[in-house]
């Protein structure tokens, strides 16, 4: 697997028809509402991930909104149990920018990371094509399988591919519940779910590199092009 800057594809200006039909497919955008989302650093004043994260989709869900019908789906909060709060706040819609900034800034961040459970969900939402894009600070806490998850879709589902955004991943090997976790040394086991159906793993610290990022994967093929420097992804 090769390491890509971010912006490689997107050095020369394309037509703006290409870009129209980059954005021909729907997308899910699957967001990680976990309880580590809302931890405090070794610094107690600096802005916690959902913090963060609520920026960034405020600034760029507005463009990318307008190309491409984007829907919504939580996981974390909400759940009769610590693994069940996986919630479908709306299927792929025209325009879906100011919702999907509202459903995130609703979020309060509670439970764990049923990562395998939530896309799965969402790509039942898609059906067999489309485009399915997880947010996510760490690995598999709830159980679930996403390399086994990500290796049924390229075969069931060839049309669909997964995008992957690590924000500011805390690395756990030895995640108690996590039963694939050892398998990528400091990134997130949710890694096997863009290596699987051709999609992209993009590893993001700071707000910029996460609009960025969001860009890149929901966009089409001239939102993103931003002129910040290159991010670490893997496709």
């Amino acid at each position: 697997m090769r390491a890509l800057p971010l912006a490689l594809g997107l050095l020369a200006a394309l037509p703006s028809a290409v870009a129209s039909a980059g954005c021909a497919r729907d997308a899910m955008l699957v967001f990680d509402g976990s309880a580590s989302m809302g931890e405090l650093g070794h610094d107690p004043t600096a802005p916690t991930r959902i913090t963060e994260a609520r920026q960034a989709v405020q600034r760029a869900l507005p463009d990318i909104a307008s190309l491409r019908r984007i829907g919504l789906l939580t996981y974390g909060p909400g759940g009769a149990d610590s693994c069940s709060g996986i919630t479908l706040h709306f299927a792929p819609m025209a325009d879906a920018g100011a919702a999907v900034t509202e459903g995130i800034d609703a979020l309060a961040p509670g439970g764990l990371t049923p990562l395998a459970g939530s896309v799965a969900a969402a790509a039942e939402v898609l059906g067999p094509d489309g485009i399915v894009v997880l947010v996510t600070d760490g690995n598999e806490t709830c159980g679930g399988t996403p390399c086994a998850l990500g290796a049924h879709l390229a075969m069931t589902r060839p049309g669909l591919t997964v995008h992957v955004i690590g924000f500011r991943v805390v690395h756990d090997p030895f995640s108690w519940n996590s039963p694939e976790a050892g398998l990528f040394d400091g990134q997130t086991v949710a890694k096997c779910l863009s290596d699987a159906t051709g999609g992209l793993y993009v590893a993001t610290e700071t707000v910029g590199d996460l609009i960025e990022a969001l860009r890149i994967t929901l966009g089409c093929a001239l939102i993103g092009q931003t002129g910040a420097g290159p991010l670490r992804t893997s496709g």
